[in-house]
């Protein structure tokens, strides 16, 4: 299979899961629990686990959970290329988790915000290999240019080129047309329909699909319990198919990074969209019911 590298963030993520609805300006009872995070992260572990070649550039501080984060990225398998920054520390995420199931994160990137160019190991651009860029790398104002870059070295190395948005919020504060203008060029994009709300202004998942073909060849949508759809420019209708059933939803953070993983190796390989999907939707599936965005070994 074709050797993905991943650009992204790497975090810790402190789950609080509320077992009632929050009690403003009080307590509420919470289970709460660590995890390694990050979206590029979570996407280089899955797909080392599920068998591929993959590569992980990115920053983490000289703390004890950048060394844990750094361990536990090469126990997946993975090849960690990760730089230390004697200054920030380790990204952290705080994921609220309401009694319903509503996730709200508050993000501090630490050493995420001064990836540079010069933090990118020229031997893993290369013909024939696959880039995955976390979205996240270019919203973060300080890790912008280290996005660009591996950009423009995959597309003078004759690399193809996927993009995540990461998430509605800072994509929005971002602006569509930029983060389009630096993307052009990549043949496949990530987005859940609250980012592609944000880049097309339309609610309807296919019409955003086929808004963006006019930036993508590719474009995925991810639509939580409706499944994924996959659309490219000049076909009749997308391709869709629906999500997969689960009996209990432990925690659906980094389930979107868990799709992503499982999409990619059949897509690659060049399989069907169909088959695609439904390896996306199933790698989500098995992500939801693990406690954390990252998998069990």
């Amino acid at each position: 299979m074709t050797r993905v590298v991943v650009v992204g963030d790497l975090m810790t993520d402190a789950v609080a899961r509320a077992r009632y609805a929050l009690a403003r300006a009080s307590d509420t009872p919470a289970i709460v629990t660590m995890h390694g995070g990050g979206s590029g992260a979570n996407i280089a572990s899955w797909l080392a686990v599920e068998g591929a070649e993959v590569a992980f550039i990115g920053r983490r501080g000289a703390d004890i959970t950048g060394r844990n984060r750094d361990m536990e990225l090469m126990g997946y398998g993975v090849d960690a290329r990760l730089v230390m920054d004697p200054e920030r520390p380790t990204g952290t995420c705080v994921v609220l988790v309401t009694h319903k199931g509503e996730r709200t994160m508050l993000s501090d990137p630490g050493a995420n915000a001064a990836l540079s160019p010069e933090d990118l190991p020229r031997d893993l651009f290369t013909g024939g290999t696959h880039l995955h860029l976390s979205g996240y790398t270019l919203i973060n104002e300080g890790s912008r240019d280290a996005g660009l870059a591996a950009l423009d070295m995959a597309r003078r190395s004759g690399m193809s080129i996927s993009v995540d948005c990461s998430s509605s919020a800072p994509l929005e504060r971002t602006g569509a047309e930029p983060f389009l203008e630096w993307t052009n060029g990549a043949k496949l994009l990530f987005a859940n329909i609250d980012q592609a709300k944000v880049l097309t202004g339309r609610d309807d998942a296919e019409a955003a699909a086929k808004v963006l073909t006019a930036w993508f060849p590719q474009v995925v949508i991810k639509m939580n319990s409706d499944g994924a759809l996959w659309y490219t420019n000049g076909r009749p209708e997308p391709v869709r198919v629906a999500a997969e059933p689960v009996e209990r939803i432990v925690d659906g953070t980094g389930a979107g990074d868990a799709f992503c993983a499982g999409f990619l190796p059949p897509w690659l390989e060049g399989k069907p969209p169909a088959e695609a999907l439904a390896a996306g939707c199933h790698l989500a599936a098995k992500a939801i019911v693990y406690l954390g965005a990252r998998p069990r070994l």
